[in-house]
């Protein structure tokens, strides 16, 4: 289902709210995040799938992937937590109406220790930024994610996330592009295009890893984290990956219909990866978003 139908439905988008005004850090965030901070920044381990064996009991083999320079509207979260250290998780750019929105996994951004430096790396790769550095303003996570945790909220494992502009002030879609945004898009597709940006504790790979497969839908038989996910089985999808995009082609381009994540925070195993699914909740969050309302919280 496209996001636009609904968006017609909705009262116009209104102004930022007074309170909340948009001041960019992107300079500074920007001359932070060198190269060599960006190569040593660890995935996130508040909750974050394990990957820890090597592969999963599959109805049928993992498609392969392979390491490519990435799409421009898909890219990496950079910050540093409580300790100072540096941490990465993926995001992807989602056509709004400020050009001002990321999609991400809900897990990556949930905890409420201190983050510093907090921005987005359209296309990162090999070290390099090449549409700049958009600091991050606002993240939307759903309540109930916040309130029932990575397992019992795993149905609400994604984030809608508001980034100011970069340096020059140019938002980020106008610098990279963006996707639509898929809400009840079905399970069953025949090819989806997964992108995750692995890592492991000791290095972070230099290039996202691309693959192509299809849906399906699998419904959770673990109490401890109910659900329905999307699934797919994709080769190499280790700890790291979590936040890349589910994308499938739309006659405007490629939508987003997921983000890995949901069912154990992303899957147990490295060929076989998940996603919440998208419904009215994410649309919600979208628009909270459009409209800059305050955002919830941990409680």
């Amino acid at each position: 289902m496209s996001l636009l139908p609904l968006l017609l439905l909705a009262a116009a988008p209104t102004a930022y709210a007074a309170d909340s005004p948009r001041r960019s850090t992107a300079a500074s965030d920007d001359a932070y995040w060198t190269a060599e901070r960006m190569a040593a920044a660890h995935p996130v381990t508040d909750g974050v799938r394990a990957g820890a064996r090597p592969t999963a009991p599959a109805a049928e083999p993992p498609a392969p992937s392979h390491p490519f320079d990435g799409l421009p509207p898909v890219g990496t979260f950079f910050w540093t937590d409580d300790t100072g250290a540096g941490r990465s998780c993926g995001g992807t750019i989602v056509r709004s109406p400020h050009r001002d929105l990321v999609v991400g996994a809900g897990h990556c951004l949930r905890s409420p220790k201190p983050r510093r430096h907090l921005s987005f790396v359209p296309q990162y790769h090999d070290g390099q930024k090449p549409f700049g550095l958009f600091p991050v303003e606002r993240v939307y996570i759903d309540q109930r994610y916040y309130d029932l945790g990575t397992g019992a909220g795993a149905r609400w494992d994604y984030s809608v996330v508001r980034v100011g502009p970069r340096a020059d002030g140019a938002e980020a879609q106008e610098a990279a592009g963006g996707f639509g945004l898929g809400v009840y898009p079905g399970y069953e597709h025949r090819r989806v295009r997964l992108i995750g940006y692995p890592g492991t504790d000791d290095a972070t790979h230099p290039k996202p890893l691309d693959c192509r497969s299809a849906t399906h839908r699998y419904t959770s038989t673990d109490p401890a984290a109910p659900g329905d996910f999307l699934e797919i089985a994709c080769a190499g999808y280790i700890g790291g990956t979590s936040g890349g995009p589910f994308l499938v082609r739309s006659p405007t381009g490629y939508r987003l219909i997921g983000v890995i994540g949901g069912y154990h925070t992303g899957g147990d195993f490295p060929d076989i990866s998940y996603s919440s699914y998208f419904t009215a909740d994410i649309l919600a969050l979208y628009l909270h978003a459009v409209r800059g309302d305050a955002p919830a919280q941990p409680q």
